[in-house]
């Protein structure tokens, strides 16, 4: 069993419950019935199949497992029933066949766990040694591949304050992060999480930037009308207004949680020496600073003072000044 992973200095939300952590882990090598065999033995669920690429397992107290190949119109042409006679069904059927076959070199299957109590994390990381044993291989396994690791923390609390020091830590960190996560190639080229604009950082970590949770998500909405960011805020902010947000956002893969989305990390599972701790203690670095008011502050105006100077800007590298700072101040 896993040594326990270091945890946040804040545990338990505002209600007193623990807090939970969701894990999305792509990879490829495996079959999905034999992916989801052995998720169901780690956790001792019962695996059902709500579609030709999807399974469930259900039987942990969390809540239920999914394992699915990564592609949402696959995942709903494997929703339906096939080999029927009309032709408009056996030209579905032939699409089918057509998107599985392009789907079988590049789409990764996708373990997707329920909110884990924090208690409960460190599981991940003998369910990840027992995927690779088997044969599952990440993003630098071919070129083609562009496979990551997302963690779904869940907020300690919602109001705008919390949610606000959580994004103000996060956009003086992304550069830092970014290097730390030493991004594929491959993934890069998909777009998947573009950075936050400086001007929109520049206006968040800026002294007087204290919104009510209205203007917050306004400013977000204005700035990030789109998943593509490596912090998603879309999910939490749904859970928050659902009106004001998908008025300005519709896309059905947005689904509402009180929880952060964190979309960086590469999934590497296929190294020995890989697993969610890496991705985890980096991102338990962003905890710390948004749980230490004064400490995020300073930071906050160093790395305006940064972005105010052009040539700095030009020239200077604030992932390696950011780093030192951290250090400095006992952080990581």
């Amino acid at each position: 069993m896993s040594e326990p992973l270091p945890m946040p200095p804040v545990t338990h939300r505002a209600d007193g419950g623990e807090r939970r952590v969701g894990v999305e882990l792509e990879f490829s090598g495996l079959t999905l019935d034999e992916a989801a065999a052995l998720v169901a033995a780690a956790v001792g669920g019962a695996v059902s199949a709500p579609g030709r690429y999807e399974r469930s397992i259900d039987g942990d107290p969390a809540g239920a497992w999914q394992v699915e190949v990564d592609f949402g119109l696959l995942k709903e042409l494997g929703r339906r029933e096939r080999h029927r006679p009309e032709l408009a069904d056996a030209a579905g059927d032939l699409a089918e066949d057509v998107l599985r076959l392009l789907a079988a070199h590049v789409v990764p299957m996708e373990v997707v766990s329920p909110p884990l109590p924090l208690g409960r994390l460190a599981m991940m990381n003998d369910l990840i040694a027992e995927l690779r044993a088997a044969g599952a291989r990440g993003t630098g396994e071919e070129w083609a591949y562009a496979f990551g690791l997302q963690l779904n923390p869940e907020m300690p609390d919602t109001d705008a304050d919390t949610v606000r020091h959580y994004l103000q830590a996060f956009l003086c960190l992304e550069d830092w992060l970014r290097e730390r996560a030493d991004v594929d190639l491959t993934r890069r080229l998909t777009a998947f999480a573009e950075p936050f604009s400086k001007a929109y950082a520049r206006r968040v970590i800026a002294a007087d930037y204290a919104p009510g949770l209205d203007g917050l998500i306004d400013d977000y909405l204005e700035a990030n009308p789109t998943r593509n960011r490596a912090l998603d805020l879309l999910p939490l902010l749904l859970y928050l207004d659902p009106a004001r947000v998908r008025a300005v956002v519709d896309d059905p893969r947005v689904k509402p949680r009180p929880t952060l989305h964190y979309r960086l990390p590469n999934s590497e599972i296929e190294h020995p020496d890989w697993d969610l701790g890496v991705a985890w203690g980096d991102w338990l670095v962003v905890e710390r600073l948004a749980a230490s008011p004064a400490r995020l502050q300073a930071l906050c105006a160093a790395y305006a003072h940064f972005l105010s100077q052009p040539l700095e800007r030009l020239v200077g590298d604030w992932s390696q000044t950011a780093d030192a700072w951290l250090r400095e101040h006992r952080l990581r």
